[in-house]
């Protein structure tokens, strides 16, 4: 049996199909590709990389001390693995943010965390210019703009999601109320009578249009 079986990390061969979401500097996905991220990580064993490192234990008992030379060769292994590690989930981080993005946070020898800080800092940043920018994205909603009832229902829950996420949360009332909005014409009847119910529908999942 192999005594240093592979870390499964380094079986990951195509990043993007675990993580589907090329993050650009103006996203309003930043949350969701930040979760989708932290979950690959953890799946994959490496989500320390993503946390300041931990110092290895020391100890100064003779019991340690006789072993010192096959301590530090297992010290050295593990050192030479995290540091490979490392850089594998620094190169996540670079494969899956937009070109742009990419020449805003790199620095040579950055390691996991830093890439992985210069990224959030981006973002917590710009929180007032992204929440303008999604306010505007969720005033402006409309059908017509959708292939189907059920993806228009689920952009209008991502935008209060990502409103949420830059402080600017939407409360139930206000997103039903904007999602009926921006029904088309041939849903105005019952768009009508929806916004004059109360209570209204208790999400826009429910609104039996």
């Amino acid at each position: 049996m192999d005594s240093n079986p592979l870390h499964p990390a380094l079986t990951v061969t195509h990043i993007k199909s675990h993580i589907p979401i090329l993050l650009e500097k103006d996203s309003t996905h930043y949350s969701t590709w930040k979760t989708l991220f932290q979950v690959h990580c953890q799946v994959y064993d490496v989500i320390d990389h993503l946390s300041p490192k931990k110092s290895a234990a020391t100890s100064s008992s003779d019991t340690a001390a006789a072993a010192k030379d096959k301590d530090d060769a297992a010290a050295i292994a593990a050192e030479h693995l995290w540091t490979k590690l490392d850089a594998l989930v620094k190169q996540w981080i670079y494969a899956t943010i937009s070109q742009p993005l990419l020449r805003i946070i790199i620095q040579p020898g950055q390691t996991a965390l830093e890439a992985w800080t210069a990224v959030e800092n981006e973002f917590n940043d710009n929180q007032n210019t992204r929440a303008i920018f999604l306010g505007q994205e969720f005033a402006n909603l409309s059908l017509e703009n959708f292939a189907s009832m059920g993806d228009y229902f689920d952009h209008a829950k991502q935008i209060s999601d990502q409103l949420a996420a830059v402080g600017s949360p939407v409360n139930n009332r206000m997103l039903v109320l904007q999602v009926l909005t921006g029904l088309t014409e041939q849903y105005d009847s019952i768009s009508t009578v929806l916004q004059n119910r109360d209570p209204l529908p208790p999400s826009v999942k429910s609104a039996p249009v």
